[in-house]
């Protein structure tokens, strides 16, 4: 009995001792934990950290931690909703400290610590920028056809809120991205080399074609834009935009010194883009259409 109480008791202790765990948590729970041997490099007799494994470590980290921040934006009712600052690990600070760990002893606990992610465009500026109007247009389209009023409403609101700093370019393709069922756009007609057809997205045409409008209004610069191959309906020959996730893409840059606000909304059976900016904004208005 007396030799079991001592086997029992170094056994313990020896628990004890190779116990060298680290744990790592965010917001108070646990999002990982390892020991040292996780991040050792296989050498023998010596201690070292793998730098790729300490990466990975980082790269697994950051991902579970990770929170995007969340510009400043107008809602439907014309507040402005406040932007949400977001974050992500600050690796420099987990390095240090787990180099702490590392060549310490022991098991250990540590906070993930983070960097805070600040939005680009917060309620100060939001406000600040939708003071003048200098550019609009509108085009109106058939609401019966929903699946061409749904593709439509989608693409205006990827671009409703966009903020485009002096010198910056925006692409229309950029913006709304890649245009798919998963995103909730329908099949509806498109034109393809002079042809009517069908296709995922039909309609998003019109939302940059009014887009195109407004800001050749709002004497901006435009950089790419492609017609149709036969005419539209919804705008004066010459003056729409065809956009294609595999093709044309409508750009245009910001030549001003301060920023501009693109505003895009569907009503009724309309959709309506309106560009926004500074009251100190030095604007050239476009009389004459451009071809």
């Amino acid at each position: 009995m007396k030799f079991f109480l001592i086997g029992a008791i170094l056994l313990l202790a020896q628990q004890i001792q190779t116990d060298d765990s680290l744990t790592i948590t965010h917001n108070n729970h646990v999002i990982e934990k390892m020991d040292r041997n996780n991040a050792a490099m296989l050498m023998p007799e010596t201690l070292l950290i793998d730098q790729t494994k300490l990466d990975n470590l980082m790269n697994h980290l950051d991902h579970q931690m990770y929170k995007a921040p969340v510009n400043a934006e107008i809602d439907k009712s014309g507040k402005i909703v406040p932007e949400k600052t977001g974050y992500r690990l600050n690796r420099e600070i987990f390095s240090e400290k787990f180099h702490g760990y590392f060549f310490g002893s022991g098991a250990a606990r540590m906070e993930a610590p983070r960097i805070k992610l600040y939005p680009r465009v917060d309620k100060e500026l939001l406000a600040n920028i939708r003071s003048a109007r200098i550019g609009t247009y509108v085009t109106f389209f058939n609401k019966n056809n929903k699946e061409r009023t749904k593709n439509i409403y989608l693409s205006a609101e990827a671009i409703n809120n966009t903020v485009i700093f002096p010198g910056e370019t925006f692409s229309f393709n950029g913006v709304v991205g890649n245009r798919t069922a998963a995103k909730g756009y329908l099949r509806a007609p498109i034109i393809i080399r002079g042809e009517l057809s069908e296709g995922i997205g039909g309609g998003i045409c019109q939302v940059s074609s009014t887009l195109f409008n407004a800001i050749d209004n709002a004497g901006l610069k435009v950089i790419e834009r492609y017609s149709h191959s036969r005419r539209v309906p919804y705008v004066p020959a010459g003056r729409d935009a065809t956009v294609s996730w595999y093709g044309p893409d409508f750009r245009f840059t910001n030549k001003y010194s301060e920023p501009v606000l693109i505003r895009a909304a569907v009503y009724g059976a309309s959709v309506m883009v309106t560009i926004y900016s500074t009251n100190e904004v030095a604007y050239e208005k476009r009389t004459e259409l451009r071809k």
